[in-house]
Order: structure tokens, then sequence, then C-alpha cells
């Protein structure tokens, strides 16, 4: 088993998703935003799954910084906004094959592990 963590370094749920994994000896591929954007192709699976507005972290600096308060984007442009700024997204995007969570979610990690 393999999971894949989309995140940031310094934000504190991404640094507990990385721990959570390491503590139970799951291999990971840790994705770092401010390095590597995720791609819009894995954003758009995201996105199917939880919808687009549930990606944007409203409450993040970057947010508030670009002037998006009052932005009335459609998805697709949303999209491209997030995968050009990947520190408007809510993290940690977390992949195991095509199963995925958006923030800490362990009742569902524990439940791929059980499998």
């Amino acid at each position: 088993m393999e999971v894949q963590i989309f995140g940031h370094k310094k934000s504190a749920d991404t640094r507990k998703a990385l721990r959570y994994f390491a503590e139970r000896r799951i291999k990971t591929h840790f994705v770092d935003l401010t390095e590597r954007a995720a791609s819009l192709g894995e954003l758009k699976r995201f996105a199917q799954r939880f919808g687009v507005t549930a990606l944007i972290d409203r409450d993040a600096r970057a947010y508030a910084d670009l002037g998006l308060g009052n932005a009335r984007y459609a998805d697709d442009r949303w999209l491209e906004k997030l995968a050009d700024e990947p520190m408007l997204l809510k993290v940690p995007l977390v992949r195991c094959q095509q199963q995925l969570t958006l923030g800490v979610d362990e009742a569902t990690w524990a439940s791929w592990i059980k499998r």
C-alpha cells in the first residue's frame, strides 16, 4: 500500500497526515505544493469527488492577499487558479489508488489500512 499526500511542509494538517502514515509504516509519496503544484488533472479528480468549492481554503493568507473574497469564478476558472496558486488549496489532499480524502480524515485512512 502506498499513499500520495499533497500539502505544504508548514501545514500542521499535512504534517499530521504524514505522521499518521509513518507511524503505521505505510509508504508515502509527498508532493510539496510550494515546490511543485498539483496538475490540473489531479485537481479535477479531487474536484469530481468533493466539488471545487471544497478545495478552496478561504481562510488561507493567499486567498486574502489575492483579493478573492468577492470572486465569483466558474469551476473551471477556480481549478486553473488552484493549479496556479497551490497555497489556496485545503490540505492535505490524500490519495490511495482511487480513494481520496480532503483534510485530516483518520477514520477513512484507517479503513484503507484495514483492507
